[in-house]
């Protein structure tokens, strides 16, 4: 069971408690913290509430989440954008929306429920939830997801991306004009001090390096190439807004308001390439998957 606890500050105010919730546990869906509110899960200055209650500067919201139960993860004929694919591994381009493993409010539709479907062999592998999965990615952050398809892979793999051996290169539109056009973000990152679910910059945190570079300028936002040399929760959300540069429909960790600056329903941000050594092979291989249609619109200008 876990506990969180929340202050309001006034970028927070006049929300739905459900609305609020939902973007800080970003892991748990609506209707799931909508279950949890009429179970009396979510208590405001003491006192049991609504989900349309809108919260207030000064509130104290507590939110109660009880353990989840054992799943029962069944595969689902979901169909896969497969980017490759052998004995060894396979490689995704995930959608949008699409949550990578059962979580409390996503127990079906989840990559994990397409993998068991369409890798018969995956169950058991790294654990009955999470077969195979060596990394993951945000709910609505699109892109590559490497798999393994055996115990010998996922080792393998799990220890280049642990030995920070696996090279991640990520696409990103971001707010405002970004200066200097390339270069180095070293800041370390920890959980926030009242928003458990967010991360920020934090002196006591884990090391975090981000390298950056503008691919394209537009008036009042860019596309950027992100290349993570960490792998920390969130870290270039919280990295790139720390420059003043948040994410393009990042309602966590942006404040995004602007004429000129494109609305998007989701952060825009892609894992555009992974890089990492075949653990069969030994050879170096990569792969590409291209912007999604949502956000390619955007740099039609």
């Amino acid at each position: 069971m876990e506990h969180f606890e929340y202050d309001i500050d006034p970028a927070c105010a006049a929300k739905r408690l459900d609305v609020f919730l939902t973007e800080v546990q970003s892991d748990i869906s609506r209707s799931y913290i909508q279950k949890l509110i009429d179970s009396g899960r979510v208590v405001v200055n003491g006192s049991v509430s609504k989900s349309n209650y809108k919260v207030k500067t000064g509130d104290r919201v507590e939110l109660t989440v009880p353990d989840p139960e054992p799943l029962d993860v069944r595969p689902e004929a979901i169909p896969l954008d497969i980017v490759y694919e052998d004995a060894s591994l396979i490689v995704v381009n995930k959608p949008p929306g699409m949550v990578v493993h059962p979580a409390p409010g996503h127990s079906t539709g989840t990559l994990v429920n397409a993998l068991l479907h369409h890798c018969r062999d995956l169950t058991g592998i790294g654990g009955v939830a999470r077969p195979g999965i060596v990394h993951r990615l945000d709910k609505d952050t699109s892109g590559l997801v490497l798999v393994a398809k055996t115990a010998a892979a996922l080792e393998n793999l799990s220890a280049q991306f642990k030995e920070r051996q696996v090279k991640k290169v990520y696409l990103a539109l971001v707010k405002g004009r970004v200066e200097p056009a390339s270069g180095w973000i070293d800041a370390p990152i920890g959980r926030h001090r009242v928003h458990r679910k967010k991360m920020a910059l934090n002196e006591g945190g884990r090391e975090a390096q981000t390298y950056y570079a503008v691919e394209k300028q537009f008036r009042e936002y860019a596309l950027v190439r992100v290349e993570p040399k960490t792998g920390r929760t969130h870290q270039i959300r919280v990295h790139l807004a720390s420059i003043g540069c948040p994410i393009l429909g990042d309602r966590l960790y942006g404040h995004l308001r602007g004429a000129s600056v494109p609305r998007l329903e989701r952060q825009a941000l892609h894992a555009y390439r992974l890089e990492v050594t075949h653990p069969e092979s030994g050879e170096r291989v990569q792969w590409e998957a291209p912007l999604p249609e949502d956000l390619t619109r955007v740099l039609i200008v």
